[in-house]
């Protein structure tokens, strides 16, 4: 394996400064503890358990959240802008975040043809979209697996084989869901390695709070079971977020290998609207209809409305302040396709621009922009 470790400096690290430090303090002591539970309840479409997240807060002033990323490619909205909400909220109630580059797992799961500089340099133009989105870098810490890996080596590896040692193969391929696999697909034995690896991240970053999507649920309740096996009585709390789905009908998960049915972060603004203007919306229907999950999941939280513009003749404009309220008048007819599609598309690119800035401006960005859609061809 090329174990050659990421760049020292990656774009957009955040040092755990004493001025970072005395930031999160300031922000926990602006909040109620109800609030900061309110905060990262909001997160999670699922939270394991309630009752735990609580008592953290109560008893930790900074606790840890972990969250990762395997760089494969382009990003779509559902990683860069989703990502930057939940951490910006997370930073907000208090937490410490610490976002794992995981390239030694995409090269594990073959990505970038298991390339590892293909890799890390797609972990790199990731981090440098975070940075333009907004993401709250204050209460941030990007830590690259290969090179804390290798740094702490004593301890991670023990780790691992632990977790290995207590479970089946049965039940670790039970956690393929997280590499984007089947159980069904004929694995190779790197890819069952995977599961108890990313389980031992949990331990290794001494993470309090799980902060994945729902796909990763399976493997940070492998971690909690491992916690019965060793007898540890503090379990890492789990907090899975929604999984948005692609924009054409049926479709369970935004996917980067469908370019028609995902709006990348730096797409520009006429891509974003044919590609919203082709989507599954059917009139009066909420369920599965991805334009409304998008407003709910993207819109509201950014933006705390949703703007609608039309003709006087059509019911002129309107903004509405509540989901509930959008989806009353939907389910209605009151509101059409015709008029939630221009105005999903108007807000998702007043998000994007400030992305789309970054890469034309700055030098450095945009030839990382280049180079990983050379990758995306190539592969």
């Amino acid at each position: 394996m090329d174990a050659t470790p990421a760049p020292e400096a990656a774009p957009g690290a955040s040092s755990s400064s004493a001025a970072a430090a005395e930031d999160l303090a300031g922000g926990v002591a602006a909040l109620t503890l109800e609030e900061r539970f309110a905060t990262l309840r909001g997160i999670g479409e699922e939270c394991i358990q309630e009752d735990e997240l609580m008592r953290l807060l109560q008893n930790k002033p900074v606790p840890i959240c972990y969250d990762g990323f395997e760089p494969s490619g382009r990003m779509h909205i559902a990683q860069g802008v989703v990502k930057t909400i939940n951490v910006n909220k997370m930073v907000r109630a208090g937490c410490k975040v610490k976002i794992w580059i995981a390239d030694w797992f995409a090269q594990l799961n073959n990505k970038m043809g298991g390339d590892l500089k293909k890799i890390q340099t797609v972990g790199r133009y990731m981090i440098e979209i975070w940075k333009a989105a907004g993401m709250n870098l204050d209460g941030v810490e990007f830590l690259w697996s290969s090179e804390e890996i290798n740094k702490r080596a004593h301890e991670y590896w023990p780790l691992v084989m632990d977790i290995a040692r207590k479970n089946n193969v049965k039940r670790i391929t039970r956690c393929c869901q997280i590499m984007g696999r089947s159980d069904q697909e004929e694995l190779t034995a790197a890819q069952i390695f995977y599961p108890c690896m990313q389980c031992a991240d949990i331990f290794f970053l001494k993470a309090d709070i799980c902060q994945l999507g729902m796909d990763q649920r399976k493997v940070n309740m492998l971690a909690r079971e491992y916690c019965d096996d060793i007898k540890r009585k503090n379990k890492p709390i789990i907090l899975s977020h929604h999984m948005l789905p692609g924009f054409k009908e049926g479709q369970e998960k935004m996917s980067k290998s469908d370019p028609s049915s995902a709006i990348f972060m730096e797409d520009d603004e006429a891509q974003v609207n044919v590609k919203i203007k082709q989507a599954f919306c059917p009139p009066k229907i909420v369920e599965g209809n991805p334009c409304l999950e998008y407003i709910k999941y993207i819109v509201f939280p950014w933006f705390g409305k949703f703007e609608v513009i039309r003709k006087e003749s059509n019911g002129g404009n309107k903004t509405f302040l509540t989901m509930d309220e959008l989806i009353s008048e939907y389910e209605s007819g009151a509101l059409h396709p015709a008029d939630v599609k221009p105005a999903l598309a108007k807000a998702i690119n007043e998000i994007l621009q400030p992305v789309r800035d970054h890469f034309n401006n700055n030098s450095e960005a945009k030839v990382l922009l280049n180079t990983v859609k050379k990758y995306r061809v190539s592969n």
